[in-house]
This record gives C-alpha cells, sequence and structure tokens, in this order.
C-alpha cells in the first residue's frame, strides 16, 4: 500500500521527466505497479504530446489498443491517462522480466500516431511455496558427512527481487543448508549432511525449510522436511553429465523421442536397478508435454509444442536405485523449441469509414488497420498489399499500422462500391498468407448533367391533328442515382410567326411527352423547331439543352382548283371549233391546281362524259384536249364534254368543269337542225306513223301531204339511227387503231370515288342525252354499258317491246361529294314509249 502511495506521489511530481524522455527517445513511456486502483493516473499525457487539452476532443484522439485488453484510458478533458482495467502483472506477462502494455495514441485531422509503452512494475503480492506441504527424505545411514541432498525449490510468481532470494534451515545437530544457483538465476536448497547419522540414535529428523523473497515486506514460504534414517546403500546412480541440451521443431508430432538418459550404480541386484522419473518440482505444463519411460530413461514428447507459448523447457529428472537406502540423483534436460512459420499473419481492423463520398480529396483515410504474425524472426515478417492499386494505395509510414488511402479521384458513376482486399504475407517457408476484403461504398454527388438520348430530334405530326394528340417523346438520362438523377423537362419560350411556342405545343414534365396545342395546317405551317431542356434536381440543378425540329405532314384536305378555262355559267364554260379542224387539233387545256403537295397533289384529267366519245380525247398529265378525228357531217355542232380532275391523296378528291363546244364553219345550220333533230327523242318512225294516221282522220285534205311529211321524215330519221349505230360501232370497236399517236386518256377512264359535280348548270343539260352500243363483247372501258342496235324497220310492236327492254341500261353513280343525276339511260331512237 505504501507503494501504491509513493507512486501516486510519483505521477503528479514526475511527469514533466517522462516528457522530457519522450522528446529524447521519440516516444512516450510510462511506468506504473500493478494492481492499481482503477482510476489511477498512469500520466499526463496531453502534456507529454505538447497538445492543448481542447484539441483532444476536436481531433478526436484515443487510444488504439493492441490485440490485449485495454489497460488503461484517457481523460479528454484533463488529458490524464488512468487505469481502466485491474493490471496484474503475473497474468499478463507471466515470468517475464519486462512486461511492457504498447499503446497508440491516435489524432485526425491531420492523422497522426503516437507511440506509446506502459512498463508494469512488479509488487511483491506474491509469497514463495514449495510444491508440496512436507519433504520427505531416506538418508542411509552410513552417508558421510559433507552428503548433499537436493531439495525441492520453492516458487514464487513474482519476478526479480520479489522473488524467491533465499532458504533458510532453523538450525540442527545434523544438517546445514546450502543454496545452489541454478540456470535462469534459480536457486536450488540442498541440504548437506553435517555429522554421521546413526539410526539406531536417531531414526528420523523433522526440520523446517524456510524460503524468503527480497521484496518489500519481505514474503516467505516453509516446508516441513522429514529425514527417515535407512540402513546402507551406500552407491547411489550417476549421471554422466547433470545438464542436457536438445532442440525440438514446434511441429514434432507427439512420440517424438527426445533423449535417453544413462544413469549408473555400482550396486549389484536392486540396490543397483535403477529408476526415472520426473522430479516433485517439475512444472504442470513439463509434465503435460513430457514423458519419462521409468525403466529405460526414454523422454518422449506427449503433448503439443507451440514456441508462441513456450520457446524452452527445463525437465528435472531424478534417478532412484531399487536398493534399500536408494539415493536420489537430478539431472536437468534443457528443450529449446525452434519456430516454425505456422501462424499465418493476423489482421485487425481499427477504423473503418464504409461510404466515401465520389468528391473526397485524394489522400483521405478509408481504414486503418495492423497486421501481425505471432512467429518469430522472418516467419514474423509481415508485408501487405491491396488489390486495387488504382484507386487506393497503403500508407505504412505508421509504426505496426497501416492506412488504406484513396489514390486517385473516385467516380460513382464508373465504380459505385469497392471490395479492396488486404492480402498480408509472411517471410517464412513456405510463407503464409491472410486475407480480408473491405467494401467502401461510394456516395453520390451531382456532377453529371442530364443527357439527351440524340444530339437532335425530328417529330412529325399529321395537319388537322385533335389538340391534345401526343406527337412525339424525348428521352434523356442521368448517370447519377436518387434525386441527382430525377429529371424534369420543359420547353424554353419562343416564338413561332409572333406567338409563343407554348400556344403551339407542350411537354410532360415527367415523361418527355410532347403535345400539340393546337390543330396544325400544313399549308400555312410546315415545320417549326423548339429548345427542350432537362434539369435534374440535384444542388445545384444541371440541365443540358435540345433542338426538336417539328414537321407537319400533309393531308389531302384540299379539292383540285379548275383555274383554266374559266366557267362562266357555274362550272361551265364555252369554247369554239372547226369544224374543218383536222385530227390532233388542240381544242383546249384544262389547268388545275391543288393547295396540297406531294402525291396530294398530283393531278389526273379525264373525260368523264361527252356527246361523242370518239370525237376528243385529253392527255391524263397536261389536260390538253385534242380531237381524235375529223367532223362529220352528221355531228352535232353542239359538243358538251365534262373533264375531272382528282388528285392521288387517299382518298382522292377531284373537281369537275363541262365545256361546250361549239362547232363552226362549213354547212353549220343544216347539221344543227339534224343535230337538233337527232337529239329529239320524242319522234321515232312508228310515232311519226300513228300521226300520220291520226291526222288522216282528222283531215282528208291534208292527207296526202302529211303521208309524203311523213315519209321523208320517217326516211330521214331511220338515215341517222343508221349513222349514229355505224358510229357507235366505230367508238367501240375502231378507235383503237384511229387515234394517230393522239393520247387516247378518256378511254380508260374510271370512276373517281369522290368529285364535287358532274353536270354543270348549262342551258343544255336538261335536253342532252347519251346513246352508245356495242357489239356483243363488251370491254370494261366502256363508261354505259351498250347494246348492238337493231333496225328501225322491224315493224313488230312484240319484237320492239323486246328490244326496248332488252336495250335500256341503267348507270347508278354513288359516293359523290355534291348530288348529281342518279341515273344515266341508254336506249334506242326506234323506241317510242321510252322517256327519260
Amino acid at each position: 500500500m505504501r507503494y501504491k502511495i509513493y507512486w501516486l506521489l510519483k505521477c503528479q511530481l514526475f511527469y514533466c521527466v517522462l516528457s522530457w524522455w519522450n522528446l529524447v527517445f521519440g516516444q512516450i513511456r510510462y511506468s506504473i505497479p500493478e494492481e492499481l486502483q482503477l482510476g489511477s493516473c498512469v500520466g499526463n499525457i496531453a502534456d507529454d504530446l505538447s497538445l492543448d487539452i481542447k484539441q483532444l476532443s476536436a481531433r478526436r484522439f484515443r487510444i488504439v489498443p493492441g490485440p490485449r485488453k485495454q489497460y488503461v484510458d484517457i481523460n479528454l478533458e484533463s488529458g490524464i491517462l488512468f487505469v481502466k482495467e485491474k493490471i496484474d502483472r503475473e497474468q499478463i506477462c507471466g515470468s517475464s522480466l519486462s512486461c511492457v502494455i504498447s499503446l497508440n495514441g491516435l489524432l485526425e485531422n491531420p492523422l497522426k500516431l503516437y507511440q506509446v509503452e506502459v512498463e508494469i512494475l512488479d509488487v511483491n503480492d506474491n509469497a514463495p511455496s514449495f510444491p508440496k506441504t512436507q519433504i520427505r527424505l531416506e538418508i542411509s545411514e552410513i552417508s558421510t558427512p559433507e552428503t548433499r541432498f537436493p531439495l525441492e525449490s520453492a516458487y514464487d510468481r513474482d519476478i526479480g527481487m520479489n522473488s524467491v532470494q533465499t532458504y533458510e534451515l532453523i538450525p540442527n545437530d545434523y544438517f546445514l543448508l546450502d543454496v545452489q544457483m541454478r540456470s535462469g538465476e534459480r536457486k536450488l536448497p540442498v541440504l548437506v549432511l553435517q555429522s554421521s547419522l546413526d539410526r539406531e540414535t536417531e531414526s528420523s529428523h523433522m526440520l523446517t525449510l524456510i524460503a524468503k523473497d527480497g521484496g518489500v515486506p519481505v514474503r516467505s514460504g516453509t516446508v516441513k522436511v522429514t529425514i527417515i534414517v535407512k540402513d546402507a546403500n551406500d552407491n547411489a546412480p550417476v549421471f554422466p553429465q547433470s545438464v542436457y541440451r536438445v532442440s525440438l521443431l514446434e511441429t514434432a508430432p507427439t512420440g517424438t523421442r527426445v533423449i535417453i538418459l544413462n544413469a549408473t550404480d555400482l550396486d549389484d541386484g536392486p540396490n543397483g536397478e535403477i529408476t526415472y522419473s520426473l522430479s516433485g518440482h517439475s512444472s504442470a505444463r513439463v509434465r503435460e508435454v513430457f514423458d519419462v519411460d521409468s525403466k529405460t530413461g526414454e523422454i518422449r514428447l506427449k503433448g503439443n509444442l507451440d514456441y508462441e507459448e513456450d520457446k524452452a523447457f527445463e525437465i528435472n529428472i531424478q534417478a532412484m536405485d531399487k536398493g534399500p537406502y536408494a539415493v536420489l540423483q537430478h539431472c536437468d534436460v534443457l528443450v529449446d523449441i525452434i519456430d516454425v512459420n505456422d501462424n499465418a499473419p493476423e489482421l485487425t481492423l481499427t477504423s473503418l469509414s464504409s461510404t466515401v463520398s465520389e468528391d473526397d480529396p485524394v489522400g483521405t483515410v478509408v481504414a486503418l488497420f495492423s497486421a501481425a504474425d505471432k512467429d518469430s524472426g522472418r516467419n514474423g515478417q509481415v508485408q501487405c498489399q491491396i488489390s486495387n492499386k488504382m484507386s487506393f494505395k497503403l500508407d505504412s509510414s505508421l509504426d505496426e499500422y497501416y492506412g488504406l488511402l484513396v489514390r486517385h479521384s473516385l467516380d460513382r458513376e464508373n465504380a459505385s462500391k469497392y471490395d479492396v482486399t488486404i492480402t498480408c504475407t509472411d517471410s517464412g517457408n513456405p510463407p503464409l498468407t491472410s486475407k480480408k476484403t473491405i467494401r467502401v461504398e461510394v456516395s453520390d454527388v451531382n456532377d453529371n448533367a442530364p443527357r439527351f438520348t440524340q444530339s437532335l430530334y425530328t417529330a412529325s405530326i399529321m395537319e388537322n391533328n385533335v389538340i391534345g394528340a401526343s406527337i412525339f417523346s424525348i428521352t434523356a438520362f442521368d448517370p447519377d442515382v436518387g434525386q441527382n438523377a430525377r429529371l424534369k423537362y420543359s420547353i424554353l419560350e419562343t416564338q413561332v410567326h409572333n406567338a409563343l411556342i407554348s400556344t403551339y405545343i407542350s411537354i410532360n414534365s415527367e415523361t418527355g411527352d410532347i403535345l400539340a396545342q393546337r390543330s396544325f395546317d400544313y399549308e400555312k405551317l410546315k415545320n417549326f423547331q423548339i429548345q427542350a431542356q432537362v434539369m435534374d434536381f440535384g444542388t445545384p440543378a444541371l440541365a443540358s439543352n435540345v433542338s426538336v425540329n417539328v414537321i407537319i405532314l400533309d393531308q389531302n384536305d384540299n379539292v383540285p382548283v379548275i383555274v383554266h378555262p374559266l366557267a362562266e355559267y357555274g362550272k361551265t364554260t364555252l369554247e369554239t371549233i372547226s369544224r374543218i379542224a383536222e385530227p390532233g387539233y388542240l381544242v383546249t387545256k384544262v389547268s388545275a391546281t391543288d393547295a396540297d403537295a406531294g402525291q396530294n397533289a398530283r393531278l389526273s384529267h379525264s373525260i368523264f362524259q361527252a356527246t361523242q366519245h370518239n370525237l376528243f380525247t385529253i392527255s391524263p398529265d397536261s389536260g390538253e384536249i385534242w380531237t381524235v378525228r375529223r367532223f362529220a357531217n352528221k355531228d352535232a355542232s353542239k359538243q358538251r364534254l365534262v373533264i375531272v380532275v382528282k388528285d392521288n391523296g387517299t382518298p382522292s378528291l377531284s373537281a369537275t368543269v363541262t365545256i361546250i363546244l361549239s362547232v363552226v364553219g362549213g354547212d353549220t345550220e343544216i347539221f344543227s337542225s339534224i343535230s337538233g333533230s337527232s337529239e329529239d327523242a320524242g319522234f321515232t318512225p312508228d310515232l311519226s306513223l300513228s300521226l300520220v294516221i291520226a291526222l288522216g282522220v282528222i283531215s282528208v285534205i291534208f292527207l296526202v301531204i302529211l303521208i309524203i311529211l311523213a315519209v321523208k321524215v320517217h326516211k330521214s330519221r331511220n338515215a341517222l339511227v343508221d349513222q349514229h349505230c355505224s358510229l357507235s360501232v366505230c367508238c367501240c370497236f375502231g378507235t383503237r387503231n384511229s387515234l394517230n399517236g393522239i393520247q387516247k386518256a378518256s378511254r380508260n377512264l374510271q370512276i373517281p370515288p369522290n368529285y364535287v359535280e358532274v353536270f354543270g348548270g348549262d342551258p343544255l343539260s336538261q335536253s342532252f342525252r347519251y346513246e352508245s352500243c356495242s357489239t356483243l363483247q363488251s370491254t370494261k372501258r366502256d363508261f354505259i354499258t351498250p347494246n348492238t342496235c337493231r333496225s328501225s324497220t322491224d315493224k313488230n310492236s312484240a319484237q320492239n317491246e323486246s328490244i326496248r327492254k332488252e336495250d335500256m341500261r341503267v348507270i347508278n353513280f354513288e359516293k359523290y361529294s355534291k348530288p348529281v343525276n342518279n341515273e344515266v339511260r341508254c336506249f334506242l331512237k326506234s323506241d317510242k314509249s321510252s322517256q327519260i
């Protein structure tokens, strides 16, 4: 207790001296006695390190323990290093003369490591003790004075002066005590016979042996020694050597022979038969590891060796013969254990930052670890390296510690985490390796702006679209994560045709869908460009822009407009042509325009209706109308053409114009009258005959005149009918090979699905009629299905009725964009009862 009080005073008075010692030798070392109370002062480490007490907390000063228990800690408020756990030197260091606890003081920001050693001083807290409570010796009475009898040594867990220093024997008349120094400064008590024994006088002697240490206060232990006096066996076994030395590998298997001892005894018979055994003062560890054959003296290994636990053994062997009054003889076998590289390095992780920001600077500490090997020499030399040397590096400048540092700038988008494998290898043969994998997560910062998938977008939309329809969708991506990768789309405000772009389109801020805010008209606006922007939600927010070209697609929503010839009566125009015009004569040209574009504005021309189908043709592309043949005397002086102009859109749209051609020159009046007669469907030969008969009944006076007139009229009209039939047949058959290179577009006229108007408002539309005939083989190009013409001289009424029923055909035109006559009929002149 007085020693502890002395040490507490020393802690307060002499820590300055310790600090000076630190400056001289580059480290801090304290010395304290064992068994101090918890909280006892070790030293003022703040003053010893010349640190401001405030810096201890600010820089997170802490004691980094080694593999042992942390026996001391620091008070950050006072800077005092104090005892944290009970310190028992014998438990920590055993019988080692030096007992030092190595610590490390760690300061952060910047990182600095201080080596601290705490030497544990021995306190005399253990008294010497003997292995047995009583020692029994049998001594022959023939033993001569000065005969020596070794006794079992006392054991003291303390070291130095606190261990066993001397032995004392309570004085007696026969024995003296001699103390011998053995290996390792061990003292062996030896009982020396001072005078001869006389069994008959005294058969036994009781002695008291005292072992004392050199501590303050002195502690001691006693043992009773009983001397049994035996009759003579006057020769004791003798070992050739008093000390033997052998070496063993720590990996030696059990059963390995250590040594064979051979003691000799000059006696004969049982007095010369020797038995071997471990002496009584052999330690328990020796008894666990070694075994002695009592007959042969062979020592064998029966336990496992470990150099890291026991580097050497001292085996004390005793030999005794079997004769009466046998005397024990001793020898020592010193066994040195040879280290083998059987321990892999041990990695101890002291601190770890599991998450590192990608913008942390180079040199940032990720982890701090130590690597130690229990083996000795080269077997205990350790070298460490890491797997990922591109991003991290090892700092081995710290004593006994390694620092894992950031080597290059990190990029989470390239690698979001690293599995760094630390490999530590010793220098043994073969070398042993230990590995430890540290996972380092890289946290994200907003260092990447969003990027569009294309540098330029092109979107298209059909005109006349629905408001709110989706035009296009733009897509962007951000390699960051979380809020840094959350995107928002927008349209930069610009103007198109003096109107804000927001009146044309809008965008879904989350999906990037571009929506129409109006219905577009290709004829007014064909394209425009917008600037789209995407922005993330990081801090600070980053953005990117992209151009989007919006193209308006044309739709066939405009009807062709005929610009030539100009209509005079609604959609009817009047033109003149000479009767003596040659075939291939250019009558006129129909010109039209279409506000649409592309195929929707590609126009084609055709003759939809004509007074005489074999007289004119039209070029589908240019719209030029040509004569196919010369005019005949029987051709009408008024020719009516209905021209259809249609585009190539889907669905196709069309427009019509009616051209009234007035044929001039030659005998125009005669042919006009004839033509007028031919157009009068109310007069037929049978009807004229009936009128003549009726007139004959009414008036006898005019009977002859009327008959003559009727006959003339009848013959005239029959001739015209024959001419029309022949012309119709020519229309059906002859025109195929008679165009002489003139375009024949009108022959292949197809009924358009939509057109504006077929019949115009011309004055001749009420009396205009069409007739056509063909052979029995009708072609697909005929617009009105014709029938074979029949003779007008057939007087049979039943046959005429059959002809009327057979020859009348009706064609319906449906789905016109404007109302037209629903039916067009073809009938013969001879049918008096036919009506339109």
